[in-house]
């Protein structure tokens, strides 16, 4: 028996291209879908979100296969009994880089010393170092154990944190009492009923003086308001790759608040992300096609 997949670009062609008992059936977002489309079981939606009349041209639809992390744009949009597994694992090492790349910069001034080099001033100062820096790491999946891993070769005394305890990972619950020792804060869970908001003005408050919140999850999972109010005290730090509403409009506080790194959503665009990507989905889909449920599959809320 053979599967058909639906692929949006010719790398996922190339991609599925020599699993044993599947056939990728390229198409076109916004165009009438190819006559394959009435038995295919699985669609890989690219970076697009399905409309409801998509479904009905897919009857036989069985599984869809992102090539993002992030699910929060399809739970609960699905037909009922469809699967939905995500692309873990493509994206951890890019957005952890990302992570690191601003925390280095931030640690290190260099934003400062790039004021100075276009303004021709030599003008050195001591900064602060990342070693020996404290950080909680709020996410313990795929992304958090990548920034772990990358974090301690600095000397970074890393915290993990997820959902529920357990070996080597603090539970959520435990938040008021980690916030205080922290000097980071890193945000790197999914956006769902439980995350969003989470980051609020208690939650703020209850961080040192001079610390750092990064945020690589969803804008969402930070009240913007309360992080704007802290943020123009001084009192805190933030680097910000995500950010709630998105895109900022071009009147918001967001972008003249002091001690704010603010990149565009792009923690995991880098070179090779797509192949990554590919390799991530044709693995879950092989296994479909071998009879066994795909690894991410995403249950309940998310």
């Amino acid at each position: 028996m053979t599967v058909t997949v639906l692929v949006p670009d010719d790398e996922g062609l190339d991609a599925l291209s020599e699993i044993t008992g599947v056939r990728a059936v390229r198409y076109q977002w916004g165009e009438p879908t190819p006559p394959e489309a009435a038995k295919a079981e699985v669609l890989i939606p690219g970076y697009h979100r399905a409309t409801s009349e998509l479904w009905g041209e897919l009857p036989n639809l069985k599984l869809i296969q992102l090539l993002s992390a992030g699910a929060e744009d399809w739970v609960g949009t699905l037909p009922e009994g469809v699967l939905l597994s995500t692309c873990r694992g493509a994206h951890g090492g890019s957005t952890a880089e990302w992570v690191v790349a601003v925390l280095l910069s931030m640690c290190r001034g260099l934003e400062q010393f790039a004021t100075d080099q276009r303004a021709r001033r030599w003008q050195r100062q001591t900064t602060e170092g990342l070693q020996g820096k404290r950080a909680l790491i709020i996410g313990a999946g795929d992304l958090g154990q990548h920034l772990r891993r990358r974090l301690e070769p600095f000397d970074v005394r890393c915290t993990m944190v997820g959902m529920s305890p357990r070996d080597g990972v603090r539970g959520v619950k435990e938040l008021p009492d980690l916030l205080g020792t922290h000097d980071v804060v890193v945000l790197m869970v999914p956006l769902t009923s439980r995350t969003r908001g989470m980051v609020d003005a208690e939650f703020l408050a209850a961080m040192p003086d001079g610390a750092v919140l990064v945020n690589a999850a969803r804008g969402a999972v930070a009240d913007t308001d309360a992080l704007v109010a802290e943020l123009t005290t001084g009192r805190l730090r933030a680097a910000l790759d995500v950010t709630e509403p998105e895109p900022l409009p071009l009147d918001h506080p967001l972008w003249s608040v002091p001690g704010l790194v603010l990149t565009p959503h792009i923690g995991g665009a880098v070179r090779g992300v797509r192949r990554r990507s590919y390799a991530v989905a044709a693995a879950e889909i092989a296994r479909y096609a071998g009879g066994e449920l795909p690894n991410n599959l995403v249950h309940g809320e998310y």
